[in-house]
């Protein structure tokens, strides 16, 4: 049953079977199967060279929702994993489909499905950097590239496909991705692919699948009305949630400084540059066009900068995040796009120049410095009228948003 159909004509009075397709699990006959945390890769019972990747990698303990979650989707189950940014997200489902990847067969298995081109290929990167020893064949499907490379790509074997919903629904169409053998769906950053921008793309994606199909959705944030959502295409889900108030990293440190008017913003924004001793800053904007004003009037300053937004191409864009993760360049200036998933490991500093439109961004923006426990800073640029926006963003995250203390660089 398309997703679309049930989404819009499901009632709590409906049949539960015909939620997901005939076969589909009732409560009744749903496994009861209780996952212990797992403290320890080694104990995960994993393909030794699935262990060894994970160890080249560098991770030494799982983190908290790796402990939680790899387990439930190496067993089968559907599930849900929300947990604040920075902790092994991507890795958790990254692990948890390559454990259940048949080597021995030449088909996709596994595909993930991105909001963005970045997310993707990023995403990807670490699945095959996990999976290196296990020789698993992976591809990022998303558009600005060839679909020749994709053809090419399922012809040799591809097992797991990494890509952004339109791509993927393209070649589907086109009969080069064959999803007959698929056997996992995940949707990264679940709560922006089932949003209003991303649902129906994904509806025709999940329209095309077998009904029999695993679902992982995985988000740092969940909404209510996100979860009501995957309730018509999950069965029975195993749900590893964090609270609301627990979202927040502990290790970012968060400021803002009142600037008055939005014209100041420029100024306050050099005084920081010249009195900060950062390794590497991500600035947000709240449009492309803030954007490249901003990094034209940096550069006239002879500050180096670099710019991200979604109006340049594909190869623009995979070339200054290269530029980028590599530390050949230290400031970079971009819109919401970079906000989600996209993990540089020297990221000390995030500075919103404009405050987010929705207050769920926030925490994916912050997110960005301070991964993995490394400690960071997000700064605040609050114009008059704004103060309203932190006190709202205090309570929904249940956390403080101080102003900024003279000796902010001693916290880098």
């Amino acid at each position: 049953m398309p997703l679309r159909q049930a989404i819009k004509g499901l009632t709590l009075k409906d049949d539960p079977k015909e939620k997901h397709g005939a076969g589909a699990k009732t409560s009744q006959d749903t496994p009861t199967e209780v996952f212990p945390d797992m403290n320890s890769f080694d104990d995960m019972n994993l393909d030794l060279k699935l262990l060894r990747g994970i160890y080249a990698y560098g991770f030494e303990t799982p983190s908290a929702i790796q402990k939680k979650a790899i387990m439930p989707i190496m067993a089968g189950r559907d599930t849900i994993a929300q947990a604040q940014s920075g902790t092994g997200k991507t890795a958790t489902f990254c692990i948890g489909l390559l454990g259940k990847i048949d080597l021995s067969l030449g088909c996709v298995q596994g595909m993930v499905l991105a909001p963005t081109r970045e997310l993707a290929t990023q995403s990807e990167r670490v699945l095959h950097v996990l999976g290196n020893y296990m020789e698993v064949r992976s591809h990022v499907c998303v558009g600005g590239t060839r679909i020749q490379e994709d053809r090419e790509a399922m012809r040799n074997g591809c097992q797991v496909v990494v890509g952004t919903p339109g791509r993927v629904f393209d070649l589907i169409g086109r009969n080069m991705l064959r999803v007959d053998k698929l056997h996992m769906l995940i949707l990264d950053e679940a709560d922006e692919m089932l949003s209003r921008g991303f649902r129906e793309q994904v509806e025709d994606i999940f329209s095309t699948l077998p009904s029999t199909i695993q679902v992982v959705l995985v988000s740092a944030t969940l909404p209510p009305e996100v979860i009501e959502v995957s309730e018509t295409f999950m069965r029975e889900p195993v749900s590893i949630l964090v609270k609301q108030e627990e979202v927040t990293l502990e290790g970012i440190k968060q400021f803002y400084i009142m600037v008055g008017q939005n014209r100041y913003k420029f100024d306050t924004l050099c005084d920081l540059y010249e009195t900060m001793t950062i390794t590497q800053a991500v600035i947000f904007c709240a449009t492309r066009r803030t954007v490249d004003w901003l990094t034209d009037q940096l550069t006239q300053k002879d500050f180096t900068v670099s710019a991200l937004h979604g109006d340049m191409d594909h190869r623009e864009r995979a070339l200054v995040m290269k530029e980028f993760r590599a530390g050949r360049a230290r400031v970079l200036i971009t819109t919401d796009i970079l906000a989600r998933g996209i993990d540089v490991a020297s990221v000390s500093l995030v500075i919103n120049y404009d405050l987010p439109a929705v207050r769920e961004q926030y925490v994916h923006r912050i997110g960005r410095g301070g991964r993995f426990g490394r400690k960071g800073v997000a700064i605040n640029f609050v114009c008059d009228g704004d103060d309203r926006a932190i006190r709202e963003l205090e309570s929904f995250y249940d956390t403080q948003i101080k102003e900024m203390p003279m000796n902010v660089a001693d916290l880098l």
